[in-house]
């Protein structure tokens, strides 16, 4: 009688797709959330970079810095299927135009691995659930609130109703509890509204999205949702656990 095969634990390895995330050095909640996200197969690698502060200077800062270069080639030496810079406000700082040419950059940094970052992933997810107009949530002070609202509406979706939180620190965007982060979102809602989309990839939101959506009737859209949805979608793989929104209704593992 042959002995029975011996049996294996999944053990996180990316054989369906490996995500490669530029994220920032002091966060916490983009990777872990991506984690949590992620059915077996589809594995999360990260590389950091620092953030001086959550301001337009400190982000200027971090993103003019030779570090940036150094972090996409490093993880860029992994074998990775697509990379995603991990910053929503250090990527529509500047605009729509700011943000293609920061992909530009990181594709001819590292050629071959796809590329996609937390504000291009957000608006192709908010084209793949038929958003129009929108409501905004960010734990942003004002000024990079602003130009988040700039941001989308450029790109044709006008935010019909937002509020803001005026954290400057990136300890404390990671800090706020799910009751407040719902809370937050449920009262930017408006009966215009198509969908909702919270900013920042610091700011906990997968925990949240289906209540969510059960309570509002509509979608709901966060920025590190978006980026691991996007990055599945570059990838073509099927590979998101259930329970984090509908935008992941055709991106569901089998």
């Amino acid at each position: 009688m042959s002995a029975s095969a011996p049996q294996f634990r999944p053990d996180g390895y990316g054989s369906k797709a490996r995500i490669g995330l530029i994220f920032i050095a002091s966060s916490v909640a983009m990777d872990a959330e991506m984690g949590a996200m992620a059915a077996e197969g589809v594995a999360v690698h990260t590389t950091r970079i620092h953030l001086p502060k959550v301001t337009v200077q400190g982000i200027e800062e971090m993103m003019n810095h030779p570090m940036l270069e150094q972090a996409a080639r490093l993880i860029g030496s992994a074998p990775i299927d697509v990379m995603c810079f991990g910053g929503t406000s250090a990527s529509f700082l500047h605009g729509t135009a700011y943000d293609v040419a920061l992909t530009k950059k990181l594709q001819a940094w590292v050629p071959g691995p796809k590329v996609t970052t937390a504000s291009t992933a957000t608006l192709a997810a908010l084209k793949e659930v038929k958003a129009g107009k929108v409501a905004l949530a960010t734990p942003y002070v004002g000024e990079i609130h602003d130009r988040a609202i700039r941001f989308l509406e450029e790109n044709g979706h006008q935010v019909m109703k937002s509020a803001k939180l005026d954290i400057t620190s990136d300890h404390a965007l990671a800090e706020v509890p799910l009751d407040k982060v719902y809370e937050h979102v449920l009262s930017v809602d408006h009966p215009d509204a198509s969908a909702i989309f919270i900013s920042c990839t610091n700011f906990r939101t997968v925990g949240v999205i289906e209540a969510l959506e059960q309570k509002l009737g509509k979608p709901v859209i966060s920025a590190v949702q978006a980026s691991f949805w996007h990055c599945l979608e570059l990838c073509d793989v099927n590979g998101a656990k259930p329970g984090y929104g509908q935008l992941f209704s055709k991106r569901l593992a089998p």
